[in-house]
């Protein structure tokens, strides 16, 4: 059974959204601010946390930058409509997702299935067993790792379906759009901004200098490709 944490000020809020998942079979553990939040992370197996921005004093986007230092679990943001700009934060910040208070149950559980499904399978249906090799940079679709200079690396569930795409298909150019469907499996919308984020995070952890990618590389104003050159 999946351990979902669900973390907000709100008691009113955490207890409906405990209500909805617990009629879909999920196991709930309810916090009420970042702390207790972290505490529970640190000592208990969770496969998921909703977690709202708002929150006094730690917030979510603090929390969750907490929370990045070492766990990739999935966090869905909780967010006003008058967040914006924090959804973006929390998108830079490593969340996988958002929803916008107030909710439909239908929208939040169907998120919650779309984030589980990435985390527990991460290559869904491909083949196992399958190891890609591009310089130094090498995916393994058994264990579900991505290793560079034989050194291994860190990434998120989407980050991994992201660079997973680009290497099973080396070369070819993929647009914003065209990754956010094929990974996120929704009409992209806002897909230059959500993917750009992710893209810069994998960089990050993948390569030696970013600003000078030698495997993720962008052709200007159609996307995103690995790059097959020799290294």
């Amino acid at each position: 059974m999946y351990q979902i944490l669900v973390c907000d000020d709100d008691r009113d809020i955490v207890s409906a959204i405990r209500i909805y998942l617990n009629a879909e079979n999920y196991q709930t553990i309810c916090t009420y601010n970042g702390e207790e939040c972290l505490e529970v992370l640190r000592s208990q197996k969770v496969h998921l946390v909703i977690l709202d921005i708002m929150m006094p004093y730690k917030s979510g986007i603090e929390t969750l930058a907490a929370l990045r230092q070492w766990s990739n679990v999935p966090v869905i943001l909780l967010s006003a409509k008058s967040e914006d700009v924090d959804k973006i934060i929390g998108l830079n910040t490593g969340a996988d997702d958002y929803i916008t208070k107030p909710f439909n149950p239908v929208e939040l559980i169907a998120r919650v299935k779309s984030q589980l499904r990435r985390y527990m399978q991460l290559g869904g249906g491909e083949q196992s067993g399958k190891v890609i090799k591009i310089g130094g940079l090498s995916l393994d679709d058994t264990t579900k790792s991505v290793m560079v200079d034989n050194e291994l690396v860190s990434l998120t569930p989407l980050e991994y379906e992201i660079l997973s795409l680009l290497m099973k298909n080396a070369g070819k150019v993929y647009s914003p759009k065209e990754i956010y469907k094929a990974v996120w499996n929704e009409t992209p919308m806002g897909a230059e901004n959500a993917v750009a984020v992710h893209i810069r995070h994998i960089r990050e952890k993948i390569e030696i200098d970013p600003a000078e990618p030698r495997y993720l590389k962008v052709v200007w104003g159609k996307g995103y490709k690995i790059h097959t050159g020799a290294y």
